[in-house]
């Protein structure tokens, strides 16, 4: 119990430090050709997959930090697609208790949904403000490309940084926040 306030900040600096890592390779020219896929959103799978696991690591404010700092680097409109991942991730957290009997297939399944409608509510409101977007087709292919990774960022978290659930038995130790 004495060391919870202390991993509770060491996870949020790795996720903290996980997303700048995302950044910095995805803002690295490693080639000068036009990319023929295009790159899944790590940072979204990482965030859905870390807020579904263990919501005290990525505190709403935490994660609006985060994908507003992505948006202004990558060069997206500011804060639109930050607010649609705040507004997915206000989702799952709320759905996270719920979803511990679903088992992974139900979990992917949901995440997926959420994805996808970020996604979408991110090119309609573009639409809407006719701002000028990439292709449809490279969007899907996103879509679908962060959905099939989401499985490795769940694996890479649980295995490699100890992200896992909280078990029924411990949630009553963590009361509210589990």
């Amino acid at each position: 119990m004495d060391n919870q306030p202390s991993q509770l900040w060491s996870k949020r600096g790795l996720y903290l430090f996980l997303a700048a890592l995302i950044l910095f390779l995805h803002l690295l020219p490693l080639d000068t050709k036009p990319d023929r896929w295009p790159f899944p959103d790590l940072l979204i799978a990482l965030t859905f997959a870390w807020v579904l696991r263990r919501p005290e690591f990525v505190p709403t404010l935490l994660v609006a930090v985060v994908m507003l700092m992505a948006d202004l680097l990558l060069q997206r409109p500011p804060g639109l697609l930050a607010a649609l991942v705040v507004m997915g991730a206000a989702y799952l957290r709320s759905a996270a208790p719920g979803m511990r009997d679903m088992g992974f297939a139900g979990e992917w399944s949901t995440v997926a949904v959420v994805i996808t409608a970020v996604f979408m509510l991110d090119r309609v409101i573009l639409a809407i403000l006719s701002v000028q977007q990439a292709a449809l087709g490279p969007v899907v292919v996103q879509v679908v490309l962060t959905i099939a990774v989401y499985p490795v960022i769940v694996l890479l978290s649980q295995n490699a940084f100890g992200v896992r659930r909280v078990s029924a038995a411990n949630s009553g130790i963590l009361g509210a926040r589990g």
